[in-house]
């Protein structure tokens, strides 16, 4: 049983408290937040005992009541966090972006080596049951060879707020840093083990308050495999993965955010079918079940979650494709 503390107390940290009681080897113990009224309203709601509800970062993490630590702060924290939760021989599940940029991630990645600690990035869909069967069927060949992969993960945001986390640069803002993580991450599940990746080119748009609110990017894996990724957080996109194959095409409907029920459109040869994919868990509670039993047996490169090292390269390509559509 995984003993849980949570840092930061916003809408993230509201679905993985609400999320962890769907699970078997996970237990919510500690929550801290520097804002007095969450704390004691989160504290109501979740039935955190007063001894593990702390006003301070630090005392939630040297807490030896707790094994492991949701970093649910905002963007430009995670880095510090990071830095003590090691210290303190903490695991992490942190929020995505892990980090602001390439620098940032290269020194996390040196305190969580050298404190010997586990480590996952919050990128949900990585541990449903619907990745899995897509890679499945991919791996099977039931598409044949993989020819293209277009994706897309994007929402209109009508009101543009410069203090919030989405539009203020200082915090981490824009579109690439927030929902960029996806599409890419799907690329790098795919061809990890192999991954000559090239963005051939790459576009985009700022916001008022300079950071990107849209940004499109052609990418080639191998030489082969042809890649078009877009994420927006000025209009709704379609949310959706097309993987085109020598012998066929599967459509995810809904591969970011899927449900308990979800669907695949798959077209092999000249038949066509729609699979039906059952989750037990949701999507959160299916990361905190898998993230805590990787914590329990001390794995650290799980393939259907994210670790350091694929953070790594998540975060090389996310600061990439940022620097490209400013020049």
């Amino acid at each position: 049983m995984i003993k849980w503390g949570i840092i930061g107390l916003g809408n993230m940290a509201r679905k993985f408290a609400s999320s962890i009681g769907e699970t078997n080897n996970s237990k919510l113990i500690g929550i801290a937040s520097l804002n007095n009224q969450r704390l004691k309203s989160f504290k109501e709601e979740f039935k955190i005992d007063e001894k593990n509800t702390h006003s301070s970062y630090e005392n939630l993490i040297s807490s030896k009541d707790i094994d492991a630590i949701y970093i649910a702060t905002l963007n430009n924290t995670h880095l510090d966090i990071i830095k003590k939760c090691s210290e303190n021989k903490k695991d992490v599940l942190c929020e995505k972006p892990f980090t602001l940029n390439d620098d940032e991630a290269a020194v996390a990645s040196n305190f969580i080596k050298k404190n010997n600690i586990n480590f996952y990035e919050g990128i949900a869909y990585r541990t449903h049951d619907q990745t899995k069967i897509i890679k499945k069927i991919l791996d099977q060949k039931e598409i044949g060879e993989i020819v293209s992969i277009e994706s897309s993960f994007g929402f209109e945001v009508k009101r543009i707020k410069p203090e919030s986390r989405l539009f203020n640069k200082k915090l981490g803002g824009g579109s690439i840093l927030d929902i960029g993580c996806y599409p890419l991450s799907f690329l790098n599940l795919l061809f990890n083990d192999n991954n000559d990746y090239k963005i051939l080119n790459a576009r985009g748009g700022f916001a008022s308050t300079g950071v990107d609110n849209h940004a499109q990017a052609e990418i080639i894996i191998n030489d082969t495999i042809n890649c078009s990724i877009q994420v927006s957080i000025k209009n709704n996109l379609k949310n959706m993965i097309k993987i085109k194959g020598s012998d066929g095409e599967i459509i995810v409907n809904n591969p970011w955010l899927p449900d308990k029920k979800s669907t695949l459109d798959i077209k092999s040869g000249s038949s066509f079918h729609k699979k039906f994919i059952n989750s037990q868990l949701n999507i959160y509670a299916n990361q905190i079940q898998k993230i805590s039993d990787n914590f329990e047996k001390k794995i650290n490169n799980d393939r259907f979650a994210v670790g350091i090292s694929d953070s790594l390269k998540i975060m090389k390509n996310l600061s990439l494709w940022s620097n490209l559509i400013k020049q």
